[in-house]
């Protein structure tokens, strides 16, 4: 994954998308294709914001995030409970972005791991750093960047249940899931990516 992918900012302005990925999710399964899923996204304003040019925004993200499931994960983000069909957005978020990634790999799943179950702005602070200097892409972001995307990384955590408040030590949540579809992800992937959310070790 890291050889594929470069570090984005973009994260700034495509926080979680939960309901927007839900409501995708459900057009795709009633079989529209890209192309008439843009033109439902623009002309019905499924997603409820002001611009066209913002609606076909959203729906890029999302439907970039949506090729990384299979059918039947597509599926169970419709019919799953709520931390189910979270969790599976979360890792949709975690394939498609790198710096995510990494972060919920180096930062997070360690945290879970140790039992260490709060995030810091100083975790924040040494993982951004230690960006900075591993990579010259990373380097040339602005201070504001950093903060914009500590502020949606948080955002995304707590609203995909991961952590119980915004403030201060954020207090860190192991999710709870249906095991049939925490059982289909390591099965046809890497297992690390679920390990990232709900503990565990790759094998």
């Amino acid at each position: 994954m890291e050889n594929k992918q470069q570090y984005r900012s973009t994260i700034k302005s495509r926080p979680y998308f939960y309901m927007e990925t839900k409501k995708l999710a459900e057009l795709v399964l009633q079989g529209f294709n890209e192309i008439e899923l843009k033109k439902q996204v623009v002309e019905n304003n499924i997603f409820q914001v002001k611009t066209d040019a913002r609606k076909r925004e959203i729906a890029s993200v999302i439907l970039q995030r949506l090729k990384v499931l299979d059918d039947y994960l597509i599926n169970q983000l419709n019919i799953s409970d709520i931390g189910t069909s979270k969790l599976i957005v979360l890792y949709t978020i975690i394939k498609t972005d790198r710096l995510f990634y990494e972060f919920m790999n180096e930062v997070f799943s360690d945290k879970i791991a140790y039992r260490d179950l709060s995030l810091t702005d100083r975790d924040f602070n040494i993982f951004f750093e230690g960006k900075r200097q591993q990579s010259e892409i990373v380097a040339k972001w602005k201070e504001y960047t950093f903060y914009k995307i500590q502020q949606v990384y948080i955002r995304i955590l707590f609203e995909a249940g991961m952590l119980k408040n915004q403030k201060g030590n954020r207090e860190i949540l192991v999710p709870v899931a249906n095991p049939d579809v925490l059982e289909h992800i390591r099965n046809t992937d890497d297992p690390r990516f679920i390990n990232l959310i709900v503990g565990g070790t790759s094998v």
